[in-house]
């Protein structure tokens, strides 16, 4: 069975603007936030709330997810096009984040990562080896500490 191009990326972070990112196993060097694929019949905050589970054993609580409401397309690495269906060469990747008011302990999934770590936005914006994920630290770093008091929205 062919993996859907289209994808959650889940990024975790503290009140602190902490942000969580997993090594895959793998890849050596590459780090990331949670991301998985979409499961049909599946809406896209249950993907995410799977894949939080799945990979870092974080039980989610319905509420407790952000939806950005916004999607990034990007290419798919060549190494990994194999798990697609033939001709399938791009993922829509869907934006989540989910506040936590502190570092909890990680279960790591040891099929898919191998270590994990916390860093301020920046470095870790810095030691994703996607563009996206880059993207998604900045964003999520510059509109939440104006928007949100700890973890709670200030309307």
């Amino acid at each position: 069975m062919y993996k859907s191009p289209i994808s959650v990326l889940v990024v975790l972070h503290t009140r602190n603007l902490d942000f969580l990112l997993l090594e895959r196993v793998a890849h050596p060097g590459y780090w990331q936030s949670v991301t998985g694929a979409w499961e049909a019949g599946e809406r896209l905050v249950e993907t995410a709330r799977r894949e939080v589970w799945e990979e870092t054993g974080i039980a989610v609580e319905p509420g407790m997810l952000r939806d950005w409401r916004q999607s990034r397309v990007y290419e798919i690495f060549p190494e990994w096009r194999n798990r697609y269906a033939p001709g399938v060469t791009h993922n829509t990747e869907h934006l989540f984040s989910l506040c936590l008011p502190s570092r909890p302990p990680i279960r790591l999934a040891p099929a898919e990562h191998r270590n994990h770590q916390w860093l301020p936005a920046a470095e870790a914006a810095a030691r994703c080896f996607s563009q996206t994920n880059r993207e998604a630290i900045a964003q999520v770093a510059r509109e939440t500490l104006p928007r949100y008091d700890g973890c709670r929205l200030v309307s």
